[in-house]
């Protein structure tokens, strides 16, 4: 493993797609800083890594809270330059209209829109100066349309979109990759296939091509930050082949 001087940042870092995204890049040589509001959670991802030989630093890390995420990005751009930073935070949640609270929907706004800008502000704020970096946002299908139960989730993944979009017409030029990844589909992740069982019964688990891999997604993560600039992506739409859409 040929080391970088180079970190990156995954807020969110969750047992499935944050992990992979951290395990990914580590074994690309980069200084993975992991965020995630537990950050015990984080200790078997950091027993992986450093296993495989790579490198990461593991934080307790709030996402809606200016403050933190000031911090650790700040910290992570201490140890070497930042050069990609990723936003993951999750907020699916189901309830059907009469039944999502006010505290609800502010919530879930604050993990997946609010937390998002905070994210690329701060992202954005390091990387001027250098005049480079990457910036990429986890979205999912409810950021193109919404869905029954799904008023909260959709709004925010909506607005993420809308901040990474505007973002991106103000970074492009500046030498700043920003992009929106699109999870069209389910992924393989424990709520997921409980979630499935629930609604369809056990056979819904049976087609091993209609829900994706993290790893999948953390090597599409990958493709976009080595594209070149003379042909960036802002928006990547991923779905497995047996994903009708």
């Amino acid at each position: 493993m040929q080391r970088r001087n180079a970190t990156v940042a995954v807020i969110g870092a969750g047992d499935y797609i944050g992990a992979e995204i951290a395990r990914k890049f580590a074994a690309e040589g980069f200084t993975v800083f992991a965020g995630r509001r537990d950050g015990a959670k984080l200790e078997p991802l950091v027993r992986d890594i450093e296993a495989a030989g790579g490198s990461i630093v593991a934080r307790a890390l709030d996402a809606r809270k200016e403050n933190e995420v000031e911090a650790f990005l700040s910290e992570a751009d201490r140890h070497a330059p930042l050069e990609v930073s990723i936003f993951n935070v999750g907020a699916n949640v189901n309830f059907p209209i009469l039944e999502t609270t006010d505290r609800v929907f502010r919530k879930v706004w604050e993990m997946a829109c609010w937390a998002g800008f905070l994210a690329g502000r701060e992202s954005a704020r390091l990387m001027l100066p250098r005049g480079q970096g990457n910036i990429f946002f986890t979205g999912a299908t409810a950021s193109l349309r919404g869905g029954s139960g799904f008023a909260a989730f959709a709004s925010a993944k909506f607005g993420l979109r809308a901040v990474a979009q505007s973002m991106a017409r103000e970074l492009g030029p500046k030498n700043i990759h920003v992009a929106h990844l699109i999870i069209d589909s389910g992924v393989d992740t424990a709520w997921v296939r409980q979630r499935r069982e629930q609604l369809w019964g056990k056979e819904a688990l049976n087609n091993p091509d209609l829900l994706m891999p993290p790893a999948s997604v953390a090597a599409s993560y990958w493709q976009l930050y080595q594209q070149p600039r003379s042909a960036w992506t802002f928006e990547l739409e991923i779905r497995p082949f047996g994903e009708k859409w």
